[in-house]
């Protein structure tokens, strides 16, 4: 047997199997016995009834008789005079129960002869005389207990009620659990968390609230190794500025040239640090509305106003609710990278059912695809890009990365079709 995938599935399989057994169980032996007392019934009535009709019909007139048949007869039974149909004998093995009762209703008054008769609907005849000598024959036509027309209707009204409590209680049991897991789906070190609801079932409260510490705990922790990584880097700037002074006052040469290179390298990653700490903290600046096409139109003519290559294409009309530093660092350190690499670079902006997406293309050497997710990480850069003369620190993407998810868009790399990386903002 294959089990469910989910355990909501397995929990009602289990709980609604079980009542369907439990169910079936009592309602068997309810049955059973609702069987045997309606059996009982019908053998005492036949015993009775037999007796009565049979008395009836020996102390009337031969004439008057044939009258009485249809007031005598009952749904599995009725009465001839004559000899009735030609037969088999019945076997005294295992008589019928009907057999047993006409037996002894009338057993001791009258000799009886049974008959088997065969056809479609098989059925026995009794064969006896009258005082008077007259033949009279019982035809007995063998039922079951008949079943009440509302006993199905009730029976599939309880399965519902069954299916219904069952789906009921896995609700209420996997409620929590689900609520538990989409929240450490949705567990964000770059961003707050929404704390679960620590009411409920004592183990439900104890699960929310070792959440809820579990989840500031590691906000707290980031936040101070964010600190940290600040501190040091806004402190690594000092010592490293009055280097820069002594280097300068340094006699012109080789190592002179190599000593400045070295500190410049390690000025530009103090700075992309801060940056990057900074970045974790973007909650600080207030959401508000901008003018996109004018706000991209700014940044493309700054960059063409210092010689690059940059081109705004697609409409870009309306206002958009942003962070507006945020989302102009992101586009800087994204055209940054696109000139880096191919000396280039093209905005598209596309807009459609309230989806902002801008495009940043290049036509450079691209990267390849399994490293796409990773070059998003801190201090990660592809293979080729390694050499300090390119200026990559990789924590320009990283950083673009944190920002996007900090004002709840999503930032996505893909490689282009002959040749060339589109990194693609998707804001809501």
């Amino acid at each position: 047997m294959k089990w469910p995938r989910t355990l909501a599935s397995r929990l009602a399989l289990i709980f609604f199997t079980g009542l369907v057994l439990a169910y079936g169980l009592s309602f068997g032996l309810q049955a059973y016995e609702r069987y045997i007392s309606s059996r009982s019934m019908m053998l005492s009535n036949l015993e009775q009834d037999v007796a009565t009709s049979v008395a009836i019909l020996d102390r009337l007139p031969a004439a008057e008789r044939a009258a009485w048949l249809p007031r005598l007869e009952r749904r599995t039974y009725r009465y001839h005079l004559d000899q009735g149909l030609q037969g088999q004998a019945m076997p005294t093995s295992d008589p019928p129960m009907a057999a047993e009762s006409i037996v002894k209703a009338i057993g001791d008054d009258y000799r009886l002869t049974f008959q088997e008769i065969p056809g479609p609907n098989a059925h026995f005849q009794v064969h006896l005389t009258l005082a008077d000598g007259a033949p009279l024959t019982l035809d007995v036509t063998p039922a079951s207990v008949p079943v009440a027309r509302w006993l199905p209707v009730v029976l599939l009204i309880q399965l519902a009620l069954l299916l219904l409590c069952t789906w009921l209680a896995v609700r209420l049991a996997i409620g929590p659990l689900t609520r538990l897991s989409q929240a450490v789906d949705n567990l964000d070190p770059d961003k707050p968390g929404v704390q679960l609801d620590e009411s409920g079932p004592r183990e439900v409260k104890y699960a929310a609230v070792a959440f809820n510490a579990l989840q500031a705990r590691i906000a707290a922790y980031l936040k101070e190794r964010m600190q940290l990584l600040a501190a040091i880097s806004h402190d690594l700037q000092t010592p490293i500025t009055r280097m820069k002074l002594r280097v300068e006052v340094m006699d012109e040469g080789v190592e002179k040239d190599k000593l400045w290179h070295d500190l410049s390298a390690m000025e530009h990653l103090v700075r992309e640090g801060v940056a990057y700490a900074r970045s974790m903290d973007i909650n600080t600046e207030a959401p508000c509305r901008i003018n996109l096409g004018a706000f991209l139109d700014s940044l493309v003519f700054d960059y063409q106003d210092s010689g690059a290559q940059v081109e705004r294409h697609g409409n870009a009309d309306g206002l958009l609710e942003t962070r507006p530093h945020a989302l102009r660092r992101v586009l800087v350190n994204l055209v940054d990278n696109a000139l880096k690499f191919a000396g280039k670079a093209q905005l598209e902006i596309s807009r459609e059912q309230g989806c902002t997406r801008i495009r940043v293309l290049d036509d450079g050497p691209g990267i390849p695809d399994d490293e796409l997710n990773e070059v998003l990480k801190p201090f990660y850069r592809v293979e080729s890009s390694r050499n300090r003369s390119t200026g990559g620190t990789g924590l320009g993407l990283a950083i673009a990365q944190q920002l996007t998810q900090a004002m709840g868009g999503r930032l996505t790399l893909s490689n282009r079709q002959g040749g060339g990386l589109c990194a693609e903002i998707e804001l809501r």
